[in-house]
């Protein structure tokens, strides 16, 4: 089964994306000697959308209770601190081309990288545009903090990190979190689309498997 590969397309900066994080980290920790895991950047705030934090602050007051009662997440007091004073600039660019320069260290590793960089973000209240959030999460993982900052700088991953969002889009991924179980080179099973339990994931990834032996015999 290695041959298949289970992708997730996540944004750093979205909120079902945090609560759904224990959940594909699960999953990575349940399947990984059975499957490929890539993680995809969705660029899901860019451009003209990216700004203070202040200008979603009452989606996410709206709406981030909700997603504890449903998840089982908290949402730390750090955060919620930047919220209400809504200065903090919300853009998807700079965590995901840190994504992308950490997929050049241990790409096997995606999986636990994006869990712990929205952890520090919606838990730690660590700021996404700051470089000191990406040299605490390089020495975490044993990377040369030196090394992964200057390679935040690089045309190369500001390129990777825009190819994962024009990748989201080919893969008709609109909303986040979603997951994918891919057989084939054109071939796509969606596993998620939204908060799903790791239980009915594994359900899912049984059911399609058991389809695709089908298919072969």
């Amino acid at each position: 089964m290695k041959g298949y590969k289970i992708i997730y397309v996540f944004d750093a900066l979205c909120s079902w994306c945090y609560g759904f994080s224990p959940v594909i980290k699960t999953l990575f920790e349940t399947y990984q000697d059975k499957f490929e895991f890539e993680v995809i950047s969705g660029g899901m705030i860019l451009g003209d959308r990216a700004g203070p934090i202040g200008e979603v602050a009452s989606y996410i007051n709206s709406s981030y209770k909700n997603i504890e009662s449903t998840t089982g997440i908290k949402f730390g007091k750090a955060f919620l601190t930047h919220l209400e004073k809504g200065a903090m600039r919300f853009s998807s660019e700079k965590p995901a081309i840190a994504l992308s320069v950490f997929k050049s260290f241990q790409p096997e590793r995606a999986v636990v990288f994006a869990h712990d960089l929205q952890q520090s973000i919606y838990f730690d209240g660590k700021d996404p545009n700051h470089n000191e959030l990406y040299r605490y999460l390089a020495v975490n993982f044993g990377i040369d903090p030196d090394e992964f900052e200057k390679k935040l700088m690089f045309e190369e991953y500001h390129n990777a990190a825009y190819y994962d969002f024009a990748l989201a889009k080919q893969l008709q991924v609109e909303s986040y979190p979603a997951v994918l179980l891919q057989e084939s080179e054109s071939k796509f099973y969606l596993l998620a689309k939204g908060y799903t339990d790791f239980e009915t994931l594994g359900l899912r990834i049984t059911n399609i498997l058991e389809e695709i032996t089908s298919k072969t015999k």
